[in-house]
């Protein structure tokens, strides 16, 4: 497996096209379209928010209901939640749109939209808008590129990666496009994303890759605690790889989804490294714990804890903060098994061993608190299970982000 350049429009097939529609942004592109040129199978997983949005309802019925997705229409400004009727007539009208212009059912139609909650969609913006996409759709590197702009909100850059590997001794491409910098929280996907790729597997195969693999990647980051009401992953496989179907578990199935696996780590590291108002990427990993669940609740508790985000944003070593949100995140342990590490590029500094504390050096653990991503690492010594977090330093920015995110 490697790096390639790209994003969603990398694998065979894919094409895309962004605009500016004027949805709530002046001067700056706000709607993208991604189009695979032949049906493709589709996966998902979403907010577990009760107040779900209107696309969030109507791409869970597409996933679950159609047997094929074609193309996927997003907009950014609006999130088009608590919207009642006139919502889901804006997801209809949109759907319908791209069902007229590329001759395509609209039931394999997504549509997904972030922004502002409780406003209405402008559909004859949102129409107008498919209507010049759908004219201008291209499978250029650019067009994916400017498409996972098109998604931003209060992202300050946007997140795409693609990549090679080999299915059955078959080149086959995964490229993916991601928004995500306020109102994350681990509970599903905590932002929008959409993967693409031309490999050939069965729907109920690529569900189980994707709900594993969200399960140890998006669900596992955090910057606010505020879980969306809007989080959707959408995963379309045309196919055009021509490898041998995957249908079953195996050496072909675990490729992907070690190929899926890292595309999902990236774009959740980029959404917590860009967290809003963030100066840097915190890290949590768990190792030797009693069991995944534990391992997995205790790295979401360091990096979900404001005491420690505000630490990690003032470079305070104080590891009590960290021992503390281990302590009341619901796992059981013995504090006089636990060792506590800070670690860097310029190092690991270890502060807590056993239930004691360590007379350690404070340039040292400045230096590296200091650096763009801090880790803390944490030995339980209790088992074998290990989980990773990812969140980010709390700043004052934060506040101000979200004060006047209205206006």
């Amino acid at each position: 497996m490697k790096v390639i350049d790209g994003g969603i429009t990398a694998p065979k097939g894919f094409k895309a096209a962004s605009t500016a529609a004027g949805i709530k942004y002046q001067g700056r592109t706000d709607m993208a379209m991604v189009y695979s040129e032949v049906p493709a199978v589709s996966a998902g997983t979403f907010t577990t928010n009760v107040v779900k949005a209107a696309c969030v309802q109507w791409d869970m019925n597409i996933v679950k209901k159609s047997e094929k997705m074609q193309a996927v229409v997003v907009n950014s400004g609006i999130a088009n939640a608590c919207t009642g009727k006139e919502g889901f007539d804006a997801c209809e009208a949109t759907a319908k749109a791209v069902e007229e212009k590329l001759s395509i059912p609209y039931d394999t139609v997504a549509v997904a939209s972030t922004g502002v909650i409780g406003m209405q969609l402008p559909v004859e913006k949102l129409v107008a808008g498919v209507n010049v996409m759908a004219d201008n759709l291209d499978e250029g590197l650019v067009a994916g590129t400017d498409a996972s702009k098109a998604i931003m909100t209060t992202d300050t850059v946007n997140k795409e990666i693609a990549v090679e590997f080999e299915v059955g001794g078959i080149k086959a491409v995964l490229g993916g496009m991601s928004k995500g910098s306020g109102m994350i929280h681990p509970n599903m996907c905590t932002m929008l994303a959409f993967l693409g790729t031309d490999v050939a597997i069965t729907k109920e195969m690529l569900q189980k890759a994707v709900s594993e693999i969200v399960s140890d990647t998006f669900n596992m980051i955090t910057v606010d605690g505020d879980t969306s009401t809007n989080d959707t992953l959408l995963c379309m496989a045309n196919g055009l790889a021509e490898n041998k179907l995957i249908s079953s578990e195996g050496d072909d199935y675990e490729a992907f989804k070690e190929a899926l696996g890292f595309v999902c780590e990236y774009l959740a590291k980029k959404m917590a490294a860009d967290g809003e108002g963030a100066s840097k990427l915190f890290e949590a990993t768990i190792v030797n714990a009693k069991s995944k669940e534990d391992a997995k609740t205790l790295a979401k508790a360091i990096v979900g804890s404001n005491l420690s985000k505000a630490a990690i944003f003032g470079c305070d070593a104080n590891f009590g903060r960290f021992l503390c949100a281990m302590g009341y995140s619901g796992a059981q342990f013995d504090q006089n098994d636990v060792e506590l590490f800070f670690k860097g590029r310029n190092g690991e500094l270890k502060v807590f061993d056993k239930g004691t504390p360590l007379d350690f050096d404070e340039d040292k653990a400045l230096e590296i608190m200091k650096e763009d991503t801090v880790t803390v690492f944490v030995n339980m010594n209790e088992g074998n299970a290990s989980a990773t977090a990812w969140g980010c330093d709390l700043t004052y920015d934060y506040v101000k982000i979200n004060a006047d995110y209205r206006s």
